[in-house]
């Protein structure tokens, strides 16, 4: 038999019966109750039914002991009533009000209850464990049939070599359990976090979302392409857990100065300081970085000012690799399902499902128009025509109104060598966000055309002849064409393609 009594204060108000014959109201506790905590029973003082007939009620075995205190439920498997009469100590046994005189009867019922509830608690815990071991399984040949283990990579490797093995636990005490107040932020792929290893390095450890389902091709993916990379702008990736840790991991170098969209329109703003020339040579390394990948086949996807680091000294480092791909120079493109983040993904990419090392181009685009302008790639607030900043762009440069697309502290009203700078990577941003691909730069010459704009080189010969710029020239002012239908090619020093005769290029 089972007892549920809820103990809520010191009033008690529970129906009893013994064996169907008479009715006891559990009353007040009697003191002192610290002899009740020392046992292992509780003592219910029963009022008194009639004249001269004291009963008290005392649950023999208890399974759990309760503060009085605390609104809990105690069960109990047997209650004894003593009955003092006319000073003769009788004692019976008592049952539920609920129940039947029938106590036989009564306790299967409630034996079969528990033990059927009992039953399929097991039976659910059973199929929890099951389906768990089951998808850890899944996990682990999916790892096994991508690379079968992290050490095969090693064969494939052309800068790199083969990525450390870390074990969850070290990661584990290196992020002090992966505690929040280590978090330096989180993405579409997982969250990152500080570390410090036990050979003192301080590290930024990547723990992927569980419920990604990509999670594991995304894991192999990024650890396959930085190991085969090394270049001064590319994080640098330390090593990773093995494919039958708890926990997919990534280890990275740590950069210390937040990230491009941090120091644009992020936490970091309020400092401004990324000035312009600062800006200038962002702009520069990322495009290196970019053309690096580019000449090992490799197309970034995710190309966006989240995802370039700066050190201390404002020198760029690009991460996130879960979305690159691997691009061989023979095909003009890959057929894939477009990924990548709002804003930045190239149009045609999106529409058409064909991935091509223009599509990193179109998002270092809206990076450049991010750098000119200090704007979020989207932003609600704005119009609807201008949510997306590639729109905003596109609109303000056709129309000469570059100087409400750009930030005027970066001194573009002030300093005249400011301004041309500005002006002119506002023509490779215009450029680069072209609809037609064919209309775009390649990643290598836009790099050439940013280090003539620096330096101040840019031979006239690649500047646009109808819209000839002046220091103080609106940029593009005799422009005739939208942004859909400029049918003009990229010109740079080291290409030398043949224009139409109302053509231009930077």
């Amino acid at each position: 038999m089972t007892l549920l009594i809820l103990v809520s204060s010191l009033q008690y108000t529970l129906k009893w019966q013994d064996c169907g014959f008479y009715e006891i109201c559990l009353g007040i506790l009697p003191p002192p109750v610290e002899n009740l905590k020392s046992r292992c029973c509780w003592i219910f003082f029963i009022k008194q039914m009639q004249k001269g007939v004291r009963l008290y009620v005392e649950a023999i075995k208890v399974i759990m002991t309760i503060p009085i205190q605390t609104t809990l439920i105690c069960q109990v498997t047997t209650i004894l009533v003593h009955y003092i009469i006319n000073n003769r100590n009788i004692y019976r046994f008592c049952s539920y009000a609920g129940g039947t005189p029938r106590t036989t009867k009564t306790i299967g019922i409630v034996c079969g209850t528990v033990g059927g509830g009992l039953f399929m608690v097991c039976f659910a815990f059973f199929v929890w464990h099951k389906r768990k071991r089951r998808k850890q399984a899944r996990e682990s040949s999916e790892l096994m049939r991508s690379g079968s283990s992290m050490q095969s990579y090693s064969k494939d490797l052309e800068l790199g070599g083969s990525p450390h093995i870390f074990t969850f636990e070290e990661l584990e005490v290196a992020t002090d359990g992966f505690s929040a107040s280590r978090e330096l932020g989180d993405g579409g792929f997982g969250t990152v976090y500080k570390g410090k290893l036990q050979d003192g390095r301080v590290v930024a450890v990547k723990r992927l979302y569980k419920n990604n389902y990509k999670r594991v091709e995304q894991f192999l993916n990024e650890v396959d392409i930085l190991s085969r990379l090394l270049h001064q702008n590319l994080v640098i990736l330390y090593g990773c857990t093995s494919r039958i840790s708890r926990d997919l991991l990534l280890v990275y170098e740590f950069i210390p100065n937040g990230t491009v969209a941090d120091h644009l329109h992020g936490s970091r703003s309020a400092d401004r300081g990324l000035t312009w020339p600062i800006r200038m040579n962002i702009a520069i390394e990322t495009a290196e970085a970019l053309a690096y990948l580019h000449a090992v086949e490799i197309i970034h996807r995710d190309v966006k000012t989240t995802n370039i680091l700066l050190d201390n000294s404002f020198h760029v480092k690009v991460a996130d690799f879960g979305l690159s791909r691997l691009f061989p120079l023979e095909v003009t493109h890959v057929s894939t399902v477009p990924q990548g983040t709002p804003g930045y993904v190239d149009p045609v990419y999106h529409q058409c499902y064909k991935l091509t090392d223009k599509s990193d181009v179109y998002s270092f685009g809206v990076v450049l128009v991010e750098l000119i302008s200090s704007k979020a790639a989207v932003d609600m607030s704005r119009s609807h025509s201008e949510i997306n900043l590639a729109n905003m762009a596109l609109n303000r440069i056709q129309n000469h109104e570059v100087t409400q697309l750009v930030d005027l502290e970066l001194g573009y009203d002030t300093d005249s060598e400011t301004k041309r700078m500005i002006d002119r990577v506002a023509e490779v941003a215009f450029q680069c966000l072209q609809l037609e691909r064919e209309l775009r730069p390649s990643i290598k010459e836009v790099v050439e055309v940013l280090n003539c704009i620096r330096d101040g080189e840019c031979p006239a010969k690649n500047m646009n002849k109808k819209a000839s710029l002046k220091e103080d020239a609106h940029l593009l002012r005799d422009m005739q064409y939208s942004p859909d239908s400029v049918i003009h090619r990229f010109h740079s020093q080291s290409t030398n393609h043949s224009a139409a005769s109302n053509a231009s290029g930077l």
